[in-house]
C-alpha cells in the first residue's frame, strides 16, 4: 500500500517545491494551497502524514490539527512555521502533532521526518500482525518485514536459551509488553507463569504489598496474610512495566529480590525464596533519571546475565 502525503502551503513556488522533493522519496503526495482544500482531501482520501503550513487561507495548520484530532484520523501532522511562529508549533505538538519545522527549512530535515513516521507506522503494523499470531501460534516466520523488527526478533532470538534479565526502552505504544510476552514464551520458562504488573498506577505502599505480599496485621485492613506476585510467579516471568516510576525504597528491596533470588513480605520476618525472570520496561531516559538520582545505578545495571 502507498505511503501517502498531503502538503498543504499556500505559497505556490514552494507547494511545488515541496511535492517534488517528496514525490522522489517514492511517496504518494498530494498538494492543496488552503486549510479548507486540505481537510475535504482528509475528508475524502486516507493519509499517512499532513504536512502543513501553521499560517494559511480558511483553515489554520493548528485548525487542521484539531480537526485531525476532533476526528480520530489516523494522520500524523507536520507543521511548517517561521521562526516568529515557534512557540504556536510547540503548543501544536502539545497537542498532538508529530512535530515542526521552521522555515527556511532543510529538505532532508523534513524527508527525515516523514521517513521515521512512515518507519514507525511500519512497525505498529508489524505489531498488530504479531499479536494475531501469538493468538494463534508462537511462530515468527515471515511477519517481520522492518529492519527494526527483524533486530528484535533476533535478539528475541539469541536470549531464548538465556535466563537474563532485560530492560525494554521506547516510547509508549510501539509494543514493549507485546515484547515481554515474546521473550518469555520464546524462553524454557514459556510453559511456567508470567505475570504483568504496571508500576506507574500504585502508590509505593500498595506497590510494596504486590510486589511482595504481606503478612497478617502488617498494616490495618491487612487481616490475613497474601502472596505478591513474585511469589506466585516463581519459576516463571514477572514483567515490571513503568519500572522508572518505583521509589528509591522499593528498587533497593527489588534488586535484593533480582540479586539474591528472596525478599521479606511487608511484615515479614523470613525470607521467601523463588526463583523468577525479570523483565522489566519504560519509556523513560533511565541515563538522565540515574544522574538526577531518582533511579538506582546497580539496579539499571543488573540487566546483565545471570
Amino acid at each position: 500500500m502507498a505511503f501517502k502525503v498531503l502538503i498543504a502551503e499556500d505559497e505556490e513556488i514552494t507547494l511545488k517545491h515541496l511535492v517534488s522533493t517528496v514525490q522522489r522519496e517514492g511517496y504518494e503526495v498530494s498538494g492543496v494551497s488552503d486549510g479548507g482544500k486540505a481537510r475535504e482531501s482528509l475528508e475524502k482520501d486516507d493519509f499517512d502524514v499532513l504536512i502543513a503550513d501553521i499560517k494559511m487561507p480558511v483553515l489554520t495548520g493548528i485548525e487542521l490539527l484539531e480537526h485531525i484530532k476532533d476526528k480520530d484520523i489516523d494522520t500524523e501532522v507536520i507543521i511548517m512555521t517561521g521562526y516568529g511562529s515557534i512557540d504556536s508549533a510547540v503548543a501544536a505538538m502539545k497537542s498532538g502533532a508529530y512535530d515542526y519545522i521552521t522555515k527556511p527549512f532543510d529538505l532532508d530535515e523534513l524527508l527525515l521526518k516523514v521517513r521515521k513516521i512512515r518507519e514507525e507506522k511500519s512497525l505498529k503494523k508489524e505489531i498488530v500482525a504479531l499479536k494475531t499470531s501469538m493468538g494463534t501460534n508462537n511462530r515468527l516466520s515471515g511477519i517481520a518485514k522492518s529492519e527494526s523488527m527483524k533486530k528484535i526478533f533476533d535478539i528475541v532470538g539469541n536470549i531464548s536459551d538465556s535466563d537474563c534479565d532485560v530492560l525494554l526502552t521506547g516510547e509508549s505504544g510501539v509494543g514493549k509488553s507485546l515484547i515481554a510476552r515474546l521473550i518469555h514464551s520464546s524462553s524454557k520458562r514459556k510453559d511456567k507463569p508470567f505475570l504483568s504488573i504496571n508500576c506507574a498506577t500504585f502508590t509505593e505502599n500498595l506497590l510494596s504489598s504486590e510486589l511482595f505480599g504481606h503478612e497478617k496485621g502488617a498494616y490495618t485492613g491487612a487481616i490475613s496474610a497474601k502472596q505478591g506476585l513474585l511469589e506466585i510467579a516463581d519459576t516463571g516471568t514477572i514483567f515490571l512495566d513503568e519500572i522508572s516510576e518505583i521509589s528509591t525504597n522499593l528498587q533497593a528491596k527489588l534488586l535484593h529480590a533480582i540479586e539474591d533470588g528472596e525478599f521479606f513480605r511487608v511484615g515479614g520476618t523470613k525470607p521467601v525464596k523463588v526463583d523468577v525472570r525479570f523483565i522489566a520496561a519504560t519509556n523513560r531516559n533511565m541515563e538522565v533519571l540515574i544522574s538526577e538520582g531518582n533511579f538506582r545505578q546497580d539496579l539499571f545495571y543488573r540487566r546483565q546475565l545471570r
